[in-house]
């Protein structure tokens, strides 16, 4: 590694950029959210942290930058990550993977059990006054499906599991590891979809956006779910086609759905997901602990030192496939 800066993707005033002190001590720093800024950095820098610049100014700091080496996104998430140019050359680009899945995997916990125990009636009649004694549901014996077995899916797995529940799971590519993870009860492949989805009392989708996961979810899938069915989505809004999946949600197609993200954010004012009843939504806020930027950092600087001393780096992109 050079000496060279270290680009870092946002606004200067950022104040939601944890540990600089601690990042300006290992290496030196530019910190800007417009190529302008760092057109003279850019000569010799090797390093780019994105950590909440667009897609479009990514890519032009990356034009710029002809020594750039390595590409860190803080996000999990790589739609303001990757672009032609980048998926053609040689810069290893890495993400947040992994960074945010406790947390995601306790909002998956926490959805299934809103639904199960119908926290939703108890507040609405808590509210009114009512006493009303009402049935709920055991989640022990149920089936969860996952649709995307990755870092994430696999901490709700391990969650969903304590509770006693058969945990299935879905990839487009189906490993050896996959089949022998102790955590699932069985894995299936891309030609399978539609057969555990229609297994399944519960499904959560964790996948990654990419050509292939844009609307992955969508009529078939939605027919052939159970009507007691109900669907968690902590990747990305798009991978869920959201016409579909709003027809099922009013006809009561499906039991009901639990939303940290969408296909527009912030959701826009009078949308139909506001006054359906059965949709549980949190505004991508769901892996927002206290100390969830603290970690981000945390794992960039122990990627920053594996970089340092020529160690291979943790979560390497394949750039072709998007994740």
């Amino acid at each position: 590694m050079n000496d060279g800066p270290l680009l870092v993707l946002t606004a200067p005033s950022d104040q939601n950029i944890p540990l600089l002190p601690e990042l300006r001590q290992r290496a030196t720093i530019v910190v800007g959210d417009s190529a302008r800024d760092l057109t003279q950095a850019a000569i010799d820098a090797e390093i780019i942290l994105n950590w909440s610049g667009s897609l479009v100014l990514l890519r032009e700091v990356f034009l710029m930058s002809r020594r750039v080496r390595w590409i860190h996104s803080r996000s999990a998430g790589l739609e303001q990550s990757l672009f032609p140019e980048l998926i053609a050359s040689e810069v290893v680009l890495t993400n947040g993977s992994g960074v945010f899945s406790p947390s995601l995997g306790e909002f998956a916990l926490a959805a299934i059990l809103y639904f199960a125990k119908d926290f939703r009636r108890m507040i609405r009649n808590q509210m009114a006054g009512v006493w009303e004694p009402f049935d709920v549901t055991m989640v022990s014996g149920q089936t969860l499906g996952i649709v995307g077995f990755g870092s994430i899916g696999r901490a709700v797995a391990a969650r969903t599991r304590a509770l006693e529940m058969h945990v299935l799971g879905y990839s487009r590519r189906v490993s050896q590891q996959a089949k022998e993870d102790s955590l699932i009860d069985q894995v299936y492949g891309s030609e399978q979809r539609l057969e555990m989805l229609s297994r399944c009392d519960y499904i959560v989708v964790t996948v990654p956006l990419t050509e292939q996961t844009r609307g992955l979810i969508a009529d078939a899938e939605f027919a052939v779910m159970k009507k007691n069915a109900v669907l968690i989505n902590v990747g990305r809004g798009p991978t869920i086609d959201e016409p579909a999946m709003i027809k099922a949600l009013s006809e009561n197609k499906i039991r009901g759905a639990a939303l940290d993200v969408f296909d527009q954010e912030p959701l826009p004012q009078n949308h139909p997901f506001y006054s359906l009843e059965n949709v549980l939504l949190s505004p991508h806020c769901a892996d927002h602990t206290p100390n969830w930027l603290d970690n981000a950092m945390r794992f960039f600087l122990v990627q920053l030192e594996r970089f340092k001393h020529g160690e291979t780096l943790l979560n390497i992109v394949d750039k072709t496939l998007g994740y």
